[in-house]
């Protein structure tokens, strides 16, 4: 099979593709064998009780950002892509590591996080409601309902979306009621990116919103939320494309 990606030498950034939430490294394993056949490393990452089968109480999102952190020292230059929920762990895992280590942060399908403002908090018709699911939980977690799996796949068949809801394990609440106290990164002297698909039904506010919040235009891309499933050879193209 040879995969629509652009020709290009040995890239001198690894690719760290952080996934969102429900999800784990699998959801952004099609991209990555993309890049990495274009000659570009990439490293998929699963934060801390996301994994099927880990241990989530207690888990607060400066837990993510620290494995982020450590799972990219000894990579050298990096390029860290956040998908939906994985805007915020790159966001502080950025500021941590500096401009010396990050090329480039590329926020897709994603919140660009406000200081002082979490994630469940971007929108307030269901703030409350995802509150009350996590102190429902004995774990304090936030779980997917295979009602919603239309909204983040509205153009796969229902057979795909039976298959995606089977893959999905519940969040730690905390990813989603923490906030970071932290400005932009581009603040920090590194460039961002920010890439929206067309379709993309699950945002918490329209991505426009977000990528404005530091001064972007977001590049727009094919499919819905989860296009990096459905198309992985549009997005990684994207990704290369400096």
């Amino acid at each position: 099979m040879i995969w629509k990606v652009p020709p290009m030498s040995l890239s001198e950034t690894t690719y760290v593709l952080v996934p969102g939430a429900w999800l784990s490294a699998w959801s952004w394993t099609p991209v990555a064998r993309r890049l990495r056949a274009a000659g570009a490393p990439a490293r998929t990452i699963t934060l801390p009780g996301l994994a099927d089968g880990d241990p989530r109480e207690g888990l607060r999102l400066s837990d993510a950002v620290d494995h982020l952190v450590e799972a990219v020292r000894g990579l050298g230059p990096v390029t860290l892509v956040g998908h939906s929920l994985g805007g915020y762990p790159v966001t502080g895992a950025a500021h941590r590591l500096g401009a010396e280590v990050v090329t480039e942060v590329v926020y897709y399908n994603a919140p660009v996080p406000e200081p002082g403002r979490a994630m469940v908090d971007e929108n307030e018709a269901y703030a409350g409601m995802v509150r009350a699911a996590i102190e429902a939980t004995p774990d304090h977690t936030v779980s997917l309902i295979r009602e919603q799996v239309p909204m983040f796949l509205p153009d796969s068949p229902p057979e795909l979306q039976d298959l995606f809801f089977d893959l999905v394990v519940p969040t730690p609440g905390g990813y989603f009621t923490d906030a970071l106290d932290l400005p932009g990164v581009t603040t920090a002297g590194i460039p961002a990116r920010y890439l929206l698909s067309e379709d993309d039904q699950a945002l918490a506010r329209p991505g426009t919103e977000f990528a404005a919040r530091i001064g972007l235009t977001p590049t727009m891309l094919s499919g819905g939320h989860m296009s990096l499933l459905t198309h992985p050879d549009e997005l990684a193209a994207a990704l290369l494309k400096k």
